[in-house]
């Protein structure tokens, strides 16, 4: 049941799903004030300052995972649920407490059984997709849904490269990015130049498709990517170029907000890249938000969309933003 990421997705709780209470207080950890602004958050281009809440700190919700991934905010209950992949569990966030559970079935993108899965309002799991022509999928990774209803998945295999994060296994399949048309179950690659496909998500007029590529670099001074593609009718792309070079660290998940800024989880490149890199549409890095953990995935949540919940390694972290999320639905 290892999994990565959740379905884009703000409403929609399976009600039968049971929860099991972690020991909320162990896992707390107190931070000492801090002074506004919160110089976690920095701006570096004026136009970040509107979204950078003067009187609003960044927050450690919780800590005790080992590598946190996958958030996604559930509105009508207004809860977030995230993966602590090598764990095997997903855990649950609710806002109006600040109480942490556990549970293991609401799925999306699966690592340890390779498959792109739609849990129902009874609790039921529909397999969506677990194989194109013929050949197994290599682990789905992180997805976006398009107002169509088609979810964009990308695979590039990370669940089957370690028996940390899942098992084990030979690929069957590139490294491709696919759409999945939901109504008549048909599957396209709408990208396959990338080494890793990873992080992936739409524009808020969904007209651009941006996607992360954590592979390797293969030659010194080749960057580390987070790509962008113009979308075509909503079920091509068309024009891939580089949106930003992340080097000397990497990205691993993304998000859009209303003003099409693109919002970057950030690591690998010290401890000071650690945390979200904030891009405006023409590529210009124009704020951070910094952690002390390399940050891998993200989202808008919160009933306005404007708190940033960020995965952080062995931690969850979130900040108030004046920006909000333009994610699906």
């Amino acid at each position: 049941m290892q999994r990565r990421t959740f379905m884009n997705v703000t409403t929609g709780a399976a009600a039968t799903l049971a929860f099991e209470p972690l020991a909320f207080a162990e896992k707390q950890e107190r931070k000492s004030p801090v002074a506004y602004p919160d110089p976690a958050v920095e701006v570096l281009d004026p136009r970040f300052a509107k979204y950078s809440v003067g009187n609003a700190a960044v927050e450690r919700l919780y800590t005790g995972t080992r590598w946190s991934e996958g958030p996604v905010w559930f509105g009508d209950g207004r809860y977030l649920l995230w993966s602590d992949i090598p764990s095997n569990r997903i855990l649950r966030w609710c806002e109006e407490t600040g109480e942490v559970s556990r549970q293991g079935r609401l799925l999306t993108c699966e690592h340890d059984t390779r498959r792109l899965t739609r849990t129902e309002y009874d609790g039921t799991i529909t397999v969506l997709m677990d194989r194109f022509q013929d050949k197994k999928l290599n682990a789905p990774n992180d997805l976006a849904v398009h107002s169509d209803g088609s979810i964009w998945f990308t695979d590039p295999g990370y669940g089957i490269m370690s028996n940390y994060e899942g098992h084990k296994a030979a690929f069957e399949l590139p490294a491709n990015v696919y759409r999945l048309d939901t109504k008549t179950r048909e599957a396209t690659v709408v990208a396959g130049d990338m080494d890793k496909p990873n992080g992936i998500c739409f524009s808020p007029d969904e007209k651009l498709l941006y996607i992360v590529d954590t592979g390797t670099p293969r030659h010194p001074g080749d960057p580390r990517a987070i790509r962008v593609y113009e979308v075509v009718d909503g079920v091509r792309l068309k024009n891939g170029r580089l949106f930003v070079d992340m080097s000397p660290g990497s990205s691993d998940g993304i998000r859009c907000d209303m003003d099409g800024n693109v919002w970057s989880a950030a690591g690998w490149g010290g401890e000071s890249f650690n945390g979200v890199h904030v891009f405006a549409p023409d590529g210009k890095l124009i704020g951070k938000i910094h952690l002390p953990e390399t940050c891998a995935n993200l989202c808008f949540g919160g009933t306005k969309k404007n708190r940033l919940f960020m995965a952080a390694s062995q931690s969850l972290y979130a900040v108030y933003t004046d920006a909000q999320g333009a994610q699906m639905p």
